[in-house]
């Protein structure tokens, strides 16, 4: 199943997506469900959710725009260097614990919509990642039972302004201009990918260019390690996502860099997701 967040004429609607395009219900509707994040807190099963959207009307007129899957996530974590080829690139031993670092939710754009290039800064790099959004709240999960806690999966690009990032030891500064993490397009429910999402191709283009082709199979640690970390540090609650690294060819590495400029359009597609396209826009 495919959730999406939609608005339409300025309200809300969320939307299975079809072959024959989306199908849902806006907030004016009676039988609107509420929004993905309502339903996440509330322990809706999705599977559900996304039956009956699958009879509601198709979503046509009026250019509906796509919103981040989640809007407003408890949490949002992200791991660094957590593919094996990126570590190398960057000159940095794999590590034996993952490097944690928080985004806002103010960072985040939804698919189709701008990436923003800060005026501070001409260094806006592009990582291509995958998305996990949690379902059931927990502590200290296991290994074994990590994965049940997955609500879904989607793509997210990461994007970091990268003079502001090494200002500092700790990299919060860089990763957390507004508008700079592009998120979506949908939500897909884990019965339609690999368990953990193993094995998954995920690339990067930037105007039609391939900047970053890699595998989620050389991740360091898996989805399910992830979670099992994390909930050893905090009680990890429907809607939060985490935000699993970035496979090697980032821009600041490249020999000139590349950076993101006013007019790009940077897409990263993950195998059984989809593509999620963003453009990048200079801060007004």
């Amino acid at each position: 199943m495919r959730l999406a967040m939609l608005t339409q004429g300025g309200r809300a609607c969320i939307v299975a997506i079809t072959p024959d395009g989306p199908r849902g219900l806006t907030s004016a509707d009676a039988d609107y469900p509420g929004g993905l994040d309502v339903l996440l807190a509330g322990g809706a099963d999705l599977q559900v959710v996304g039956k009956r959207l699958l009879s509601a009307p198709l979503i046509r007129p009026d250019s509906p725009e796509f919103l981040p899957p989640v809007r407003k996530p408890g949490k949002i974590v992200c791991v660094g260097f957590n593919y094996r080829d990126h570590s190398a690139e960057v000159g940095v031993e794999v590590p034996d614990f993952p490097n944690f670092f928080p985004r806002f939710v103010s960072t985040l754009t939804g698919h189709e919509q701008a990436i923003e290039l800060p005026r501070a800064s001409g260094q806006l790099d592009y990582e291509g990642e995958l998305a996990v959004v949690i379902g059931r709240s927990g502590r200290g999960i296991t290994e074994k039972e990590a994965l049940n806690h997955v609500a879904g999966y989607s793509i997210f690009n990461d994007a970091s302004v990268r003079d502001y990032q090494f200002r500092t030891s700790q990299w919060l500064v860089g990763k957390n201009f507004d508008r700079t993490g592009g998120f979506g397009p949908w939500l897909v429910t884990p019965d339609e990918l690999p368990p953990g999402c193993v094995g998954l191709r995920v690339q990067t283009r930037l105007n039609g260019q391939v900047m970053q082709d890699g595998s989620t199979e050389v991740m360091v640690f898996d989805v399910a390690k992830i979670i099992t970390i994390l909930s050893e540090i905090m009680t990890l609650s429907p809607g939060d996502v985490i935000i699993t690294g970035t496979p090697s060819g980032v821009g600041y590495k490249r020999k000139p860099p590349v950076f993101m400029r006013e007019g790009d359009v940077c897409e990263v597609e993950i195998e059984g997701i989809g593509i999620l396209r963003n453009h990048v826009v200079k801060q007004r």
